[in-house]
């Protein structure tokens, strides 16, 4: 076994969620796009495959050209150790803005501050202030 990579499956938005990742993660980029062609099975330009860093963790994604019935769960998040208070602040605000909060930011005797939310891409996240 070579690794294992996290997978998200969009419906069309792969490359606006990628962009908006890495544009409010310090130290993420993209790395790489395929895009579908002309008569192939996706939309010419949405995205066949793509990987992504986000602090130096890779993901890979894709457009799904087949329409299913599921999105993402929030019962599979990504998780956020934030460093500063004023990080914490940012990141829920940032990905909560479109999307739903499921744990409001606060003290949940666990953490100092944690906060769970659902982004506008269907995405879950938590993110702790140990």
């Amino acid at each position: 076994m070579e690794k294992i990579t996290p997978f998200l499956m969009f419906q069309g938005n792969a490359e606006e969620a990628m962009n908006y990742y890495t544009s409010i993660i310090e130290d993420s980029a993209i790395t790489s796009i395929s895009r579908y062609g002309a008569n192939q099975a996706g939309e010419e330009g949405s995205v066949f495959q793509a990987t992504f860093t986000l602090k130096g963790r890779e993901y890979m994604c894709i457009d799904s050209h087949v329409k299913h019935g599921f999105n993402f769960t929030p019962s599979f998040s990504l998780f956020i150790t934030a460093v500063t208070e004023e990080e914490i602040d940012r990141l829920f605000k940032q990905l909560s803005e479109g999307g739903s909060v499921l744990m409001p930011l606060g003290d949940y005797s666990f953490s100092r501050k944690f906060g769970w939310v659902v982004d506008k891409f269907g995405v879950a996240w938590q993110i702790n202030l140990p």
